[in-house]
């Protein structure tokens, strides 16, 4: 049972975020190897943009947007998010020679951690719940039973929808030292 459970819950959350790493070096090692080392010096402005597209889903979340189906953009948030920082982590690669761009990348890096981890939870306790109202169902409990036998279970969803009070700082510290990397960028280019 317990292995049953790994391999169908924690695997295919670790094997999202090796996928980002391994296709983050082999990415890079493509790109040195052609002597292409340039290209990943520009994807940080796609990876960027592609992040920055992500947020759709937050501000329909918030209803600061009114289009689009919220499943559809949450699945949309979870892939850009993931190709703009495969994109962000190549054009990092191994070649940062200050501070803060080592904390702009580690703070990306929690913060897809932090964001993977939350859709796994979240997802787990969506499922678990579901799984023991029909067991309960099936036992014939009245609703209010389920509801009753229910109640903890629930209430653990709905911490865990709670989750974002503590994704949401990771993701403002990453974005205050993304923009502040990026501005000294522009402060320091050498304008010729």
């Amino acid at each position: 049972m317990k292995s049953s459970l790994i391999i169908k819950e924690v695997l295919p959350f670790l094997a999202m975020f090796g996928l980002l790493i391994l296709a983050t070096i082999i990415t890079d090692a493509q790109l040195h190897q052609f002597d292409l080392v340039w290209i990943g010096r520009w994807l940080g402005i796609p990876g960027t943009i592609l992040i920055l597209l992500s947020f759709f889903y937050s501000l329909r979340k918030r209803k600061i947007v009114r289009f689009g189906d919220p499943k559809a953009l949450l699945s949309l948030h979870e892939v850009l998010t993931w190709i703009g920082s495969l994109m962000i982590l190549v054009h990092a690669g191994i070649h940062i020679y200050t501070i803060l761009p080592w904390m702009a990348l580690i703070a990306m890096l929690i913060n897809v951690i932090s964001g993977m981890t939350g859709t796994y939870l979240l997802g787990r306790s969506r499922r678990l719940l579901a799984e023991k109202k029909e067991i309960y169902s099936l036992q014939g409990m009245s609703e209010k039973e389920i509801k009753k036998n229910l109640f903890w279970d629930a209430t653990t969803c709905d911490l865990m929808r709670r989750w974002r009070t503590v994704h949401l700082p990771i993701t403002w510290a990453f974005a205050v030292l993304g923009i502040t990397h990026i501005l000294s960028v522009l402060l320091f280019w050498r304008w010729k």
